[in-house]
């Protein structure tokens, strides 16, 4: 089987041709992003691996569809970008990676986190410039404090523990439970509740029409 990679960078080249071997596929990497114009660059492939900012909306599938595309694979979490109705009608079988490393997501999402809050980005700034003023930098104790989680998959549940570790109270907002962030001692409520009563939350889910925009003005 034939592949096209798009969007590729030098750690995909090397990983995917790492785990080739054991399979033997033809690969052909682009480091351009798959659109409706460079669609046609995947002629004669049986499949095509895209990331995050690749375009699978309708025209991009059934130009891949002309060329012979029989799968999509993203080789990334989020499906937002592929229009799944259309897939569905073209043919095109569409797969993703359910999940890999939470714990590295999550562990970033709390370093933006701690980042926002203690102003690192600002401080590091100053610091270049031999301004060492704390004016403006100081945030606020994270322990003892309340956090929202939206979202409690792998990488929620991965958050939770880490703010646990902070000594937070942990609320949680996910219309399916979680029994691992319930053993963390979560405490599951509303939106409405999650948005009043937290010092800080964090989104740990697929962007779909229901939850597009979904911090917005009548949240805050």
């Amino acid at each position: 089987m034939k592949l096209a990679v798009y969007s590729t960078k030098q750690y995909d080249k090397k990983y995917l041709q790492q785990v080739n071997e054991a399979f033997g596929f033809e690969l052909e990497f682009f480091d351009f992003l798959l659109t409706e114009k460079t669609a046609k660059t995947a002629n004669g492939c049986e499949a095509v691996c895209i990331f995050v900012n690749d375009d699978g909306s309708r025209p991009v599938l059934e130009e891949l569809k002309k060329h012979g595309v029989k799968y999509i694979a993203l080789r990334c979490a989020g499906f937002n970008n592929v229009d799944l109705d259309a897939a569905k009608e073209l043919g095109l079988q569409v797969v993703r990676v359910p999940a890999y490393s939470p714990e590295a997501v999550a562990e970033h999402a709390i370093g933006m986190m701690m980042t926002l809050n203690r102003r690192i980005h600002r401080a590091y700034q100053r610091t270049r410039d031999a301004n060492f003023s704390l004016e403006g930098l100081t945030g606020f104790t994270m322990h003892g404090k309340t956090a929202g989680v939206i979202g409690t998959g792998k990488i929620g549940v991965a958050a939770l523990r880490i703010l646990k570790g902070f000594g937070m109270r942990l609320l949680a907002f996910d219309p399916y439970p979680s029994t691992a962030a319930l053993d963390l001692g979560v405490e599951y409520v509303d939106l409405q509740t999650l948005f009043a009563e937290s010092d800080v939350i964090s989104l740990h889910c697929p962007l779909t029409p229901e939850n597009y925009h979904l911090l917005n003005h009548a949240a805050f």
